[in-house]
């Protein structure tokens, strides 16, 4: 390939969250604990294949199901989160269970249980076998309805419409999330929003940062695994801008064709992937000819989650 000179524009926020590095500390500090004992942790902890590869290395044991997991052995339930069947299959079992679920969806636990209690409907907006919606669903699966986008807003049919709150899922495209709940809103008048924003403060951050840069750039990269949803939102975020993205779990997947003609190239990562890959991106990028790194801040994030008791410094 010829070399190009080439200006990247780096969206900021990117990269991890403090859910997601909470998370991964969390197992960190439990395989620290576990003085040779098996640390299971049930789905993978965070949507990075990289995260969960440096974790397995360590030994970390990734499970789909309770059942790998012996009686009685350490488990870590991933920052997705479950739902409550799966806690009580796991104090049935006996499992030592050290939580990373997020905060903030255990904050949308906390609501679906609260609004289903009082009796309403709740109707969740987010994505069919996504780890966070099965989790969800299953607080109040007999209360619960999953709307995946407009079309299925415009067809929804509830028993008790004057008694309905919507919640979402964390990690979705806060654009596409405001179009369902307009069309919500209109075929149920009597529709509660949540109390506070279910979309998290991280999701909302890189999508905004990702449009600061996409607008100026002929090809926008977005570092993630395939699994990733705040992930693929901004490689929609981007293509909904006209700008062409692609989703990258690291430099191996760019493809030369893709640099054709482009002198401009935006660059951000999902919340669940490590700066370092954006790093390698970078260079890799440094390779095809000089690279002048433009960082664009639209919000500083300085939220930090506390770890659970199990696994928390002692000082």
């Amino acid at each position: 390939m010829e070399e190009v000179q080439r200006t990247v524009l780096l969206a900021s926020p990117r990269s991890f969250c403090a859910g997601v590095e909470r998370a991964i500390q969390i197992v960190e500090a439990a395989l620290a604990q576990s003085r040779g004992a098996p640390v299971h942790v049930r789905k993978q902890i965070v949507h990075n294949t990289h995260v969960v590869r440096e974790l397995a290395a360590r030994g970390a044991v990734f499970v789909d199901d309770l059942d790998e997991v012996p009686d009685g052995a350490t488990v870590v339930f991933s920052a997705h989160g479950v739902s409550p069947a799966v806690r009580d299959e796991a104090a049935r079992r006996g499992l030592y269970v050290i939580d990373a679920t997020c905060p903030l969806v255990a904050k949308v636990h906390s609501e679906a249980r609260r609004f289903a209690g009082r009796g309403d409907t709740v109707v969740l907006i987010g994505h069919a076998g996504h780890e966070e919606v099965e989790g969800t669903m299953g607080v109040a699966p007999e209360r619960s309805v999953l709307v995946q986008d407009v079309t299925e807003a415009a067809v929804l049919e509830l028993d008790d419409p004057e008694h309905v709150t919507y919640l979402t899922q964390t990690t979705l495209s806060v654009d596409e999330t405001s179009a369902i709940v307009d069309v919500l809103t209109q075929r149920f008048p009597h529709l509660k929003p949540p109390p506070s924003d279910d979309i998290c403060y991280a999701t909302t951050n890189r999508q905004e940062a990702l449009r600061e840069i996409a607008r100026d750039a002929g090809l926008v990269l977005v570092v993630g695994s395939a699994n990733s949803s705040n992930s693929r939102r901004l490689v929609e975020v981007a293509r909904s801008m006209g700008t062409p993205a692609q989703l990258i779990d690291g430099v191996e997947d760019i493809d030369p064709a893709w640099l054709d003609g482009v002198a401009t190239v935006g660059l951000t990562a999902g919340a669940s992937s490590s700066p370092a890959l954006v790093d390698d991106v970078i260079a890799h990028l440094s390779k095809l000819g000089p690279v002048t790194v433009i960082e664009r801040t639209t919000a500083v994030e300085s939220i930090r989650f506390a770890l659970p008791p199990q696994v928390r410094p002692h000082l």
